[in-house]
This record gives C-alpha cells, sequence and structure tokens, in this order.
C-alpha cells in the first residue's frame, strides 16, 4: 500500500483503525474463545504489516503483524501500531503483545479499546507508556467494543452472553396456533433477507439453544448455513426434560459431534442410551420449580467456553429466560404478517413488545427487504465507565 496522506491526524487514526477492524471482523467463528482483534502497523502513512488472531494460529493480532514485517526485511521501528483491542500484559498461550510491540521499537500506539478483564484492564497500555510509548485510546472504540461484545461479557461474568432472537409478525406474535400448523412444517413469518441475516447470527454465535417444544413443532435444523468458516461447530443445545426429542428429528439425523440434549435425572435411561447410540451428546442438569435450571444450563455451557448463545425458542423458553434476567441482548424481526389473536404471544410474561422494545438500551432499527429488525441490550456487555 502506498502511503496514505490524510489532512489530520484523527482522520488518519481513524482510516487505520477501520482497516484494523476490518481485519478482526473477518475473524468470526475463528477466534473464540479468545478475542477478536485486528492489527496495523504503519510508518509515515505507509503500511508495513496487518494481521489478526485466529485461535488455531495461536499467534495474537500484534505478533502477525510484526511477523508480516519482519518477512519483508523491514523495520518496525518508529512505527505506530493501531489495535481494536489493548495488546494483552500476561502470558497466556502466548508471550505479552504489549513487550514485543515495545522490543520491535513501535514510538506510538493506538488503542480502540481497554481490555474489559478487570484483572488486565490497563496493564498493556501502562506497559507501552512505561517504555516512553505514545498511547492513544478510543479510536472507533463503540466498534470495537461491538465486535467482541460476547468476549467483553462472558471475561467478566463468567457465562455466555444470551441474544434472544425472535421473528414476528405485525401483531407480535411468534407462530400461528397449533391447530392451524402444518406437523413438522415452519411456517416463516420473514422474508428471505431477514432469514439470512439470521444465518450471520448463527455464524456469529458459539452455540444456538432451543426448547423441545420447539423440535416437536418445527422439527428444525438449527444449523449454520452462512457458507462461511468456522473453527469449531455450532453447538446445538435442546432443553428436553423427559427426552422427548424424535430419533428421527432433523437434529437428530444431523447429529455430529455438536448436538447436546440437556434432561433431567428423571429422564427415561433407555431414551437417552438410544440417542447416545446416534451420536447425540446427553447431559443431566438440575431442576428448578419443576423444569430444568437455566443458570445450571449456561453454566454447562460456560465450562465448555462457549462465549454466545443465541437463543431461538418458544413463547415458554422466551419469557423463562426474561423473567429469570438471563437475556443480554434482543434482536426482534418484525414481518407485515397478521397471525391473530390466537396466535402464540413473543414470550411468556410479556403483556406489550412495544414497551419491551422501548426498555431495550442502544435500540437500533434495521430493515431486511419488507421485514423490520430492532435491536437493543438488556445487560451491558462492557464495564461502565
Amino acid at each position: 500500500m502506498a502511503a496514505i496522506s490524510l489532512s489530520t491526524g484523527i482522520a488518519q487514526d481513524e482510516f487505520f483503525m477501520r482497516r484494523a477492524l476490518e481485519f478482526a471482523a473477518k475473524t468470526t467463528a475463528l477466534a473464540s474463545p479468545n478475542p477478536q482483534v485486528g492489527c496495523v502497523i504503519v510508518r509515515h502513512g505507509e503500511l508495513l504489516g496487518e494481521g489478526a488472531h485466529l485461535y488455531d494460529n495461536y499467534d495474537h493480532a500484534e505478533i502477525v503483524a510484526l511477523k508480516q514485517i519482519a518477512a519483508k526485511n523491514l523495520s518496525s521501528a518508529g512505527a505506530t501500531a493501531y489495535v481494536t483491542l489493548e495488546p494483552c500484559s500476561h502470558h497466556g498461550r502466548t508471550g505479552p503483545c504489549a513487550d514485543a510491540l515495545i522490543a520491535a521499537g513501535i514510538a506510538r500506539c493506538v488503542v480502540a479499546t481497554t481490555d474489559p478483564n478487570p484483572l488486565v484492564s490497563g496493564r498493556g497500555i501502562q506497559k507501552l507508556r512505561d517504555a516512553n510509548i505514545d498511547v492513544a485510546i478510543g479510536v472507533l472504540q463503540q466498534q470495537a467494543r461491538d465486535i467482541n461484545e460476547a468476549f467483553a461479557h462472558f471475561i467478566r461474568t463468567h457465562t455466555p452472553f444470551v441474544t434472544l432472537k425472535a421473528a414476528l409478525s405485525a401483531d407480535n406474535k411468534l407462530a400461528p396456533p397449533s391447530a392451524s400448523r402444518l406437523p413438522d412444517q415452519p411456517h416463516w413469518i420473514t422474508g428471505p433477507a431477514a432469514r439470512a441475516e439470521v444465518q450471520r447470527l448463527r455464524h456469529a454465535s458459539d452455540a444456538i439453544l432451543t426448547g423441545i417444544g420447539t423440535v416437536l413443532a418445527d422439527n428444525p435444523l438449527l444449523t449454520d448455513r452462512s457458507g462461511h468458516p468456522r473453527r469449531r461447530p455450532l453447538l446445538r443445545v435442546v432443553l428436553d426434560t423427559h427426552l422427548r426429542i424424535p430419533r428421527n428429528s432433523q437434529l437428530v439425523r444431523s447429529a455430529n459431534k455438536d448436538l447436546l440434549v440437556l434432561t433431567s435425572s428423571d429422564a427415561p435411561a433407555y431414551h437417552r442410551e438410544a440417542l447416545t447410540a446416534e451420536g447425540v451428546e446427553v447431559a443431566v442438569i438440575p431442576e428448578h420449580a419443576g423444569r430444568l435450571s437455566l443458570p445450571a444450563a449456561l453454566a454447562l455451557l460456560t465450562k465448555r467456553k462457549i462465549l454466545s448463545v443465541l437463543l431461538e425458542a418458544g413463547s415458554d423458553l422466551n419469557g423463562a429466560f426474561l423473567d429469570q434476567n438471563l437475556v443480554d441482548k434482543a434482536i426482534l424481526f418484525h414481518s407485515t404478517e397478521t397471525l391473530g389473536e390466537q396466535a402464540l404471544p413473543f414470550a411468556n410474561g410479556i403483556e406489550a413488545v412495544s414497551i419491551f422494545e422501548q426498555s431495550l438500551l442502544r435500540s437500533s432499527t434495521t430493515t431486511y427487504g419488507p421485514d423490520t429488525c430492532i435491536t437493543g441490550y438488556i445487560h451491558n456487555p462492557w464495564p461502565a465507565e
């Protein structure tokens, strides 16, 4: 890349940080359970090296960029590093990136956002400053934080970031009445553009979770059909207290070390054995008030380093997650179709969807063809400042 000449230092910082963010965004489903990080190293407006972190390749983004520079027989001395997340200051699977930048002779480091981990936040920045490196913080901060909202939530709360996704009719219903539906057939409320966006959401998630009611009603596949690569399969999780999931369902027939059915200790042993023989993993979790414990389900996923869960469920499970304050983000697609008073509600316990949407933090509206999507947060995934 030829040297970039921009009118101000702020414009140059934003230009190269956007490039670093583009690199970070390309690692969706390839970096988890680590954060998505991009790095661009520049001197006098000329790009020297760039890269992003891929979990399976170990090297953090800063190291990828520095190795690229070394491979060109170039020097990083006096350069500026643009990093979407604060360079690490501790030893993990690799050494501290802050130390590597110091050793490379970086003169300035532009950081989009600090590390959300309260145990290390600010330490990488302090290391750089102690080495007389000029550090600027907060360039395109919100964009950088949005990319790593699941990681930020997980590292602070030690529980997965739960996004409730639902497709609703114009009258805010989730599905037609059971009596009017064809067996084992989903009823598409939204159009192709909205459904393509759902596949993107699945691709960006570590797991997708639903209840046995949805499985019996829709016979869904619940796979990531985005066509993009991922380092580990989308984990499909079903809450099924009595192990009623049919062995001929699409979920069971397609199981390939990616289907986890959570059940109670009272579930018939022979059902569990039959599902296990089909390649389905079955795990017992505690019950609470006659239902499977949702916190226990999330705790099990935490142990597996599942950072993000996409909840695609029915009225009962949507309502239970919301009632127990376990949803962190909501994404609601609204179609133009009307289903009528007898149709299934969005979530048990939510009387007015419009009021629920108005209560969301940082809510935004997007259109996908004829459908409208409302997105907002219930919990801020990043620490308050």
